[in-house]
């Protein structure tokens, strides 16, 4: 694969290192320099790079040290793979990379992953949009040292009653639970806790909203966790044979298929 001498922003998924897309890999092992956030992507992915790539950790980097450098590598005619976690569009603190890169009219290109939202509800084996139920999905988190803006408080985005989504909460437990019964769900709603999805040291916490803050403490989660939130997440879904789409149908008429009338 020819690389251009540009910046391509990477996502490497949740943790599997199968789990980035072939043309993530495809830049990965081709790209001269590898600058990837090195506490959450595994090493063994990074292993993959070719072999006269130069390989660099960003965790000891600040924002214009990690721009320096890619710009430079790109002046000196050489391709950056910018290896994020998850899908670098999530909660990846790429724009402001972007805004320095084009500033020095630098060329970039973004190329998604898989986020840790979709790996945690594949381990579970949870459809998060479940027809009769819900069919919306909120991503967002809690707000905490860095603020949220006013029309996204919690509580507000809770009251929609649909699954929802929460990165980097795990700390704030105590406050999710809050939000969620001031947005007047019932403490017995379903809640699904994944730390390190797909990592070989995972952990699954299945709970309630009544008992998600002490079930966290008892199992030592505060960081690198999804929080999934809604009756999508209740596991005996699978046991019950009610929540059938209309796509697969044999009634429902669409472009590929002619409905059959029912004679009920």
């Amino acid at each position: 694969m020819q690389l251009e001498p540009k910046v391509y922003i990477i996502g490497a998924g949740p943790g599997d290192p199968d789990l980035i897309t072939v043309k993530g890999l495809n830049i990965l092992r081709n790209a001269d320099v590898v600058l990837y956030t090195d506490s959450l992507v595994s090493e063994e992915l990074v292993q993959r790079a070719a072999d006269h790539a130069e390989v660099l950790q960003s965790s000891g980097m600040d924002l214009e040290q990690m721009a320096e450098l890619m710009v430079n590598a790109v002046r000196a005619g050489k391709s950056v793979a910018r290896v994020h976690t998850g899908d670098p569009s999530v909660y990846g603190a790429i724009l402001e990379q972007m805004v320095l890169l084009k500033s020095q009219n630098v060329e970039y290109e973004i190329v998604p992953g898989v986020s840790s939202v979709f790996a945690a509800a594949a381990v579970l084996g949870a459809e998060l949009t479940v027809p009769d139920l819900t069919q919306t999905v909120i991503l967002t988190r809690a707000e905490g040292r860095t603020p949220v803006p006013d029309r996204e408080q919690l509580r507000d985005l809770a009251s929609h009653h649909c699954t929802v989504a929460l990165y980097l909460s795990a700390t704030l437990a105590k406050k999710v639970v809050k939000e969620f019964l001031e947005a007047g769900w019932s403490e017995d709603a379903p809640v699904a806790v994944v730390q390190r999805a797909t990592w070989p040291d995972q952990k699954i916490v299945r709970t309630t909203l009544r008992n998600l803050d002490d079930d966290l403490r008892e199992a030592g989660i505060r960081m690198h966790a999804m929080i999934l939130v809604g009756w999508a997440l209740d596991p005996s879904l699978v046991d019950r044979d009610e929540h059938r789409s209309k796509l697969y149908d044999k009634t429902f008429t669409h472009g590929y298929r002619k409905g059959v009338a029912s004679h009920e």
